[in-house]
């Protein structure tokens, strides 16, 4: 079985497409806590998939399980609140780890490298509605985006930052005497402003910090992910 799922991890990892990473990365959200014994497998393939330049994953740890004997370190209610609405926009009674969302449309409970390899594979077919540029200048972000296709809007314009590697030793709950890696571990994630799309968006945001900066530019009440984008 270990067998297997690397192979299928390796599939996953192996779609790799240097033009769609410049013009339209496909962003997949992992839902996760340390206090879940389910979740190092969905973490595991995360760490992977990290790796791909046509994909922008993000590791959003929540913290409704840190009741059950282990406070997860990167665990923040804003993400639950993010899971939440993506439960409410596809009509899901609850919430659970580990989800992938994927596109902001697709959503993959586990670790199920097939099926995540697939979603990816048709959301990267779609085309963009939205184009979208980053450009920095020392602690200055400088957002532009255009509306590929009218009717877009209307659309909210998220930022965030996350650190590509951190490590954690638990020491209690379902997960007890692991050392586990995380990869893309996101935090401050804040809502920049709203757009219409029918005006071209010019936008400046105060980043410091080398830390990685993720745009992205969704439908409202957490829709489809119509653009995003990563500076390194």
């Amino acid at each position: 079985m270990k067998h297997l799922f690397a192979a299928l991890v390796a599939t996953v990892f192996s779609f790799v497409s240097p033009a769609m990473s410049q013009e339209n990365p496909v962003v997949v959200e992992l839902y996760t806590s340390q206090g879940c014994s389910s979740c190092p497998a969905a973490d595991a393939l995360l760490h992977k998939l990290a790796a791909r330049e046509d994909v922008i994953a993000l590791a959003l740890h929540v913290d409704y399980w840190d009741y059950i004997g282990w406070k997860d370190p990167f665990g923040d209610p804003a993400h639950a609140k993010r899971q939440r609405a993506y439960a409410a926009a596809g009509n899901r009674r609850s919430i659970y780890t580990p989800e992938m969302v994927v596109g902001g449309v697709t959503d993959i409970v586990g670790a199920k490298p097939m099926e995540l390899s697939k979603a990816i594979a048709e959301h990267a077919r779609q085309p963009a509605q939205v184009a979208l540029a980053l450009s920095r200048d020392g602690g200055n972000l400088r957002i532009r985006a255009e509306e590929l296709k009218p009717g877009a809007g209307p659309m909210t314009v998220h930022l965030l930052r996350y650190t590509p590697l951190r490590t954690t030793e638990i020491k209690k709950g379902e997960n007890r005497g692991k050392t586990l890696d995380y990869a893309n571990v996101v935090e401050g994630w804040i809502v920049l402003g709203d757009w219409d799309g029918e005006a071209p968006l010019v936008m400046n945001a105060a980043v410091d910090g080398d830390k990685p900066v993720v745009v992205i530019v969704q439908k409202q009440n957490a829709g489809p992910i119509l653009a995003a984008a990563r500076l390194r």
